[in-house]
C-alpha cells in the first residue's frame, strides 16, 4: 500500500478534522500518610463517600455520552503514586466534571496528584496501510489485568526523516511487535494540549510478556529517536473499592 506523502497535511492543506474522538485522562493520585492514622470508622466513611462520587461520573451520565472509567492500584509497585483512575469521554469538559466530583469529597484532601495526563486518540498514519482504516479511532480500555502506561516523545530529528524513511522504520517496529499477541497497545496523542507527544499504554495478563516486547523494540531503529518515556507506571487492575482497601 501507498505510503502517506503528507501525514501532516501541510502540503496538501488537509481541511481540519472535527469528527468525534474520545479524549483519555491518566489521574494519578497520592494519598498522604496522615489518612491512616484517622480512626477506623471514620476512614471507611471517607472512602465510601470517595468511591460514590468516583462511581456516579459514569453512573449518572447518559449511554450517548460514550464516558469510561477503569481503576488501578499502583500500591506496593511504584512509591510516588497509589492510584489511577483511567477515564475515556467525547469531550474534555467531562473530565473537570469527574475531578469535580472527586475535589468535593473529604478523602481528596488527603490525596495529591504527582502525575495527569491528557491525550486523544487518532488513526495511525503507520499502522493504517497493515491493519485497516478504522484502527485506532475507539478504545475499549481495561481488557487486561495490568496496565503499563508511559508519555512519550519523539525527537525532532524525526520529524526531519522523508514519510518513507519514518514508515520503514514504523514496518521494522510492529514485525517485531507481532509475536507478543498478549500486549494490547494503546497509542494516543497529546500534540498541544499536554506536555508529551503521546501516552502509550499497553493492556495485559502477562508482565514478563511486556517486559521482553520493550526490550526487543530496544533494538529497533526507530528507538534511535525516542527523547523521553518515563516515567514508566505498572498498574493493577483492581475495583476503586479494592484499591481504596489497598491504602488504608
Amino acid at each position: 500500500m501507498m505510503v502517506d506523502l503528507d501525514p501532516s497535511g501541510q502540503v496538501t492543506q488537509r481541511d481540519p478534522d472535527r469528527a468525534q474522538r474520545q479524549f483519555l485522562n491518566y489521574a494519578f493520585f497520592k494519598l498522604d500518610p496522615a489518612f491512616r492514622r484517622l480512626p477506623q470508622a471514620e476512614r471507611d466513611e471517607i472512602k465510601a463517600e470517595f468511591l460514590a462520587a468516583a462511581s456516579s461520573w459514569t453512573e449518572d451520565a447518559p449511554a450517548e455520552k460514550g464516558l469510561i472509567q477503569r481503576s488501578y492500584g499502583l500500591a506496593g509497585v511504584r512509591g510516588d503514586v497509589d492510584l489511577m483512575l483511567w477515564r475515556i469521554a467525547f469531550d474534555l469538559r467531562e473530565f473537570q466534571e469527574a475531578q469535580a466530583r472527586l475535589n468535593r469529597t473529604r478523602l481528596m484532601g488527603y490525596l495529591s496528584q504527582p502525575y495527569n495526563y491528557i491525550a486523544m486518540q487518532k488513526r495511525s498514519q503507520y499502522v493504517n496501510r497493515i491493519e485497516g482504516s478504522g484502527h485506532g479511532l475507539e478504545i475499549l480500555p481495561g481488557q487486561g489485568k495490568y496496565l503499563f502506561i508511559y508519555p512519550f516523545i519523539k525527537t525532532r530529528a524525526w520529524y526531519d526523516l522523508t514519510p518513507h524513511a519514518r514508515q520503514g522504520m514504523m514496518d521494522e517496529h510492529i514485525y517485531a511487535s507481532g509475536p507478543f499477541k498478549g500486549v494490547r497497545i494503546n497509542t494516543s496523542y497529546s500534540y498541544g494540549i499536554d506536555d508529551q507527544e503521546f501516552v502509550v499504554s499497553f493492556d495485559s495478563d502477562y508482565p514478563q510478556e511486556f517486559v521482553d516486547l520493550v526490550h526487543r523494540l530496544r533494538y529497533t531503529e526507530a528507538s534511535n529517536y525516542t527523547l523521553s518515556d518515563t516515567p514508566m507506571f505498572t498498574c493493577l487492575k483492581k475495583d476503586l473499592s479494592d484499591v481504596l482497601n489497598d491504602l488504608a
